[in-house]
């Protein structure tokens, strides 16, 4: 190693190595399908990342079908085989916030899958989708009166109240509409993912559910209520969790408030014959996925295999029968499938430091940014980059990839080695983009949406449309329309 890359290499973070081989795609942060043709183009589903630029333009998010279904299919096998140890049932509900388009709750419903929804653009979508109503439920720490109306007159299986004022506005909208409502109410159970600090009541300071000790207030108003049913506790720890430590520890909470509550006989919810319903118990989502290869997430049947014995043993040693459990993953589904493909434009180098400690970083910038992948800036979350066109024949350097966007801020992926010989015009790679980027894109510096393609069996198809400059001057008042239309034809075609 000489000077050089003994200066490139104090700007890399510990977690980060250099590959042996640039091109390289790591297990578990590509798709399954993901490979390289003879000419070193990246494949996704059969369909080389060139054909899909010249089809669909840059950038583009790419969705590799299968692997969605796969993935979605073996986390519902997973949890059945799981409960099925104990004699128990599972729901498993896709969290439509990670990524929902009327093509996925499709995918969802036919593996077998429930679908989660927190507004009424998702639940319109869902049901647009022709997701059975009773298999949707409905989150949200605001629920406008008007989403509620439409919920219930909907049929929607499960509505998880967040709020006192909520299960008021639910009481009177069913007997408004003389219909009857399941609720869960959400707990919020004193356990931080983040940290893990299981006993933390600080944690407990945040917008979403009751405490465990309101949560009984909460319950004995819903029984007060004709028409709302009490049908089980909803909890939620975190996001991007590796490992079973934490559900463990919200599962003995929520099993003991689960035990009071089922021996003063408040669980009221009834089957479609009429007959008591068996109480639900749900541990919300939030299974981590790798968006690097230092990333070690825990394979899906060691997650389900931990949380369900956890919850079991908690009821056998309060000799109750185990309740219905119900999932709420998203990301651990979606994430991985997607890749979005870029467009380089420019490349440079920046020295950062003075003297010894002088080093060099590239800067690759992209036609993408922070309004497309809005992750990095948010979070400081970090991605894995790849060339696309094509395989690099120099050596590794590490890289910056940055947007297009009038921000600093605006980075792609923070540190990653990318070949030397990255120049403008290839075609750039960025892995595990399926959650939280379509999801979470705006038009900041009016840069239109790109549009997501699915991929299957060498073909793609678009399943949500990219945006024109047009569609951006169609939300502008105070410009005519046909006018500007025709002056910038062409601009931001997808």
């Amino acid at each position: 190693m000489d000077a050089s890359d003994h200066q490139t290499t104090r700007l890399a973070p510990e977690w980060l190595t250099e590959p042996s081989d640039p091109n390289d795609l790591a297990p578990g942060v590509w798709p399954a399908s993901a490979h390289r043709d003879a000419d070193g183009a990246l494949v996704l589903a059969g369909v080389p990342a060139p054909e899909l630029a010249r089809q669909f333009g840059t950038p583009v998010l790419v969705l590799d079908e299968d692997e969605v279904r796969s993935r979605a299919r073996g986390t519902l096998e997973a949890f059945r085989r799981a409960a099925g140890r104990h004699d128990g049932k599972v729901r498993v509900y896709y969290a439509g916030k990670a990524f929902l388009s009327a093509e996925v709750a499709r995918w969802m419903v036919d593996e077998g899958l429930n679908v989660d929804v927190c507004s009424i653009g998702e639940l319109t979508v869902a049901l647009a989708a022709g997701v059975p109503p009773r298999r949707i439920g409905f989150h949200g720490n605001n629920k406008r009166v008007f989403e509620l109306e439409r919920a219930v007159e909907a049929g929607v299986g499960t509505i998880i109240v967040d709020s006192l004022i909520e299960i008021e506005r639910l009481g009177a909208i069913t007997e408004r509409l003389d219909r009857r409502q399941n609720v869960l109410v959400r707990v919020n159970s004193g356990v931080h993912a983040d940290t893990h600090s299981f006993l933390a009541t600080a944690h407990e300071d945040q917008k979403f559910g009751f405490t465990l000790d309101s949560a009984v207030e909460a319950v004995e108003r819903i029984a007060e209520l004709p028409l709302v049913d009490f049908a089980g506790l909803h909890c939620h720890i975190g996001s991007q969790i590796f490992g079973v430590a934490g559900f463990r520890e919200s599962a003995s909470r929520l099993v003991e408030l689960h035990a009071h509550l089922l021996e003063e006989g408040r669980f009221t919810a009834l089957t479609s014959k009429g007959a008591a319903a068996k109480p639900l118990l749900n541990l919300g989502g939030g299974f981590g996925i790798a968006y690097t290869r230092a990333d070690t997430p825990s394979p899906i049947d060691e997650l389900a295999s931990g949380i369900v014995d956890a919850v079991a043993d908690e009821c056998a040693v309060r000799g109750i029968e185990l309740p219905v459990l119900a999932f709420e993953p998203g990301r651990s589904i979606i994430g991985t499938a997607g890749v979005t493909l870029y467009e380089v434009g420019t490349t440079k180098s920046v020295e950062v430091g003075e003297g010894e400690e002088r080093a060099e970083r590239r800067y690759v910038s992209v036609d993408g940014g922070m309004s497309d992948n809005a992750r990095p800036a948010l979070y400081g979350a970090q991605y894995s980059a790849r060339l696309a066109s094509r395989e690099g024949v120099e050596a590794p350097v590490l890289s910056r990839v940055v947007g297009l966007h009038c921000e600093s801020g605006d980075i792609v992926v923070d540190h990653e080695y990318l070949p030397g010989d990255v120049t403008p015009g290839d075609l750039l790679a960025v892995a595990a983009t399926g959650a939280y980027t379509a999801a979470l894109a705006s038009n900041y510096n009016h840069v239109p949406r790109p549009p997501v393609v699915a991929v299957a069996d060498g073909r793609a198809r678009i399943i949500v449309r990219g945006e024109r400059i047009e569609d951006l001057l169609a939300r502008d008042a105070g410009i005519d329309l046909p006018a500007a239309a025709e002056k910038h034809a062409g601009n931001g075609e997808a």
